[in-house]
């Protein structure tokens, strides 16, 4: 796969992550780019544009991906700009009366995420996944792994996108009223419990200060925003307790991700397995 040649300078910088740069173009309004930093591991973002196309022409509500690019040193993708977007999570932070529109339409969201059908082997499976990430994690025992293990085998199967980081900070609404997952780096497929338990996560176990830093809002808010969201997504009848004692486990989970994204040992979310691994 042969990168298209760019000029940096028609680009202005908007903002930085651990993995690289975005950048606005200066006349498009309709372009955003991504440069990763230098000596990032091609396979890496070639993999991640790869895997962008094809969840796109899956018919997900994500950007539009457009072409890998290099400014001479370093790769990126182009991509589908979403104009004036806001997350729901600011969205929310900004207007709590809101909460319970916000979080319904989350739930809406997600739900047309989790209706879609991807078929068998067109994606990885959440389940080899996670296996995979837990074998690879040092912060579990041998006892502690294999009994994590036979929950995840045992869980559920299903063929639904899995996000990988579905919260409210990764869908965005548009300046037009359009809705757009984002951040899809973890995409595989599964049923939707083991994305469903990142909303709880971050809706419920996260704490007050991590709430409000990196989401915007009270934490009063946020749980809230979960027991509208489970309203709307498993129905007016749902008791939000019992999807919570449900999805505890699933939300449990996200350490793998999580601690393999951090390299440190978070045992807050560990105990949340304590009914699996105890």
């Amino acid at each position: 796969m042969e990168p298209v040649k760019i000029n940096i300078e028609d680009f202005v910088h908007s903002g930085e992550g651990a993995n690289g740069e975005s950048f606005f173009h200066r006349s498009d309004p309709s372009i955003m780019l991504k440069l990763y930093n230098e000596g990032a591991p091609t396979d890496i973002i070639t993999g991640e544009f790869e895997l962008s196309r094809k969840v796109y022409e899956a018919g997900l509500p994500v950007p539009e991906p457009g072409d890998l690019v290099t400014d001479g040193k370093r790769l990126g993708i182009r991509f589908q700009r979403i104009p004036g977007k806001i997350s729901f999570s600011r969205a929310v932070g900004d207007n709590p009366e809101r909460v319970e529109e916000y979080a319904r339409r989350f739930a809406r969201l997600c739900l047309k995420l989790h209706s879609i059908h991807l078929g068998k082997g067109k994606f990885k499976s959440v389940k080899d996944v996670d296996l995979r990430l837990l074998e690879e994690n040092p912060y579990f025992t041998e006892d502690e792994k294999k009994k994590v293990a036979d929950f995840i085998r045992n869980a559920p199967d299903g063929d639904a996108p899995y996000h990988g980081d579905l919260q409210y900070s990764n869908a965005v609404i548009a300046s037009d009223g359009s809705e757009f997952f984002i951040d899809l780096g973890d995409f595989a497929c599964g049923h939707p419990y083991f994305d469903l338990g990142m909303v709880l996560l971050c809706c419920v176990y996260d704490d007050e200060e991590f709430i409000r830093t990196t989401f915007h809002m009270e934490k009063k808010t946020a749980l809230e925003f979960w027991k509208f969201f489970v309203k709307e997504y498993f129905g007016e009848d749902a008791d939000p307790d019992e999807i919570e004692k449900t999805l505890r486990p699933y939300a449990g989970l996200k350490v793998l991700i999580i601690e393999r994204n951090a390299g440190i040992y978070f045992p807050q979310f560990h105990e949340l397995l304590d009914g699996i691994t105890k």
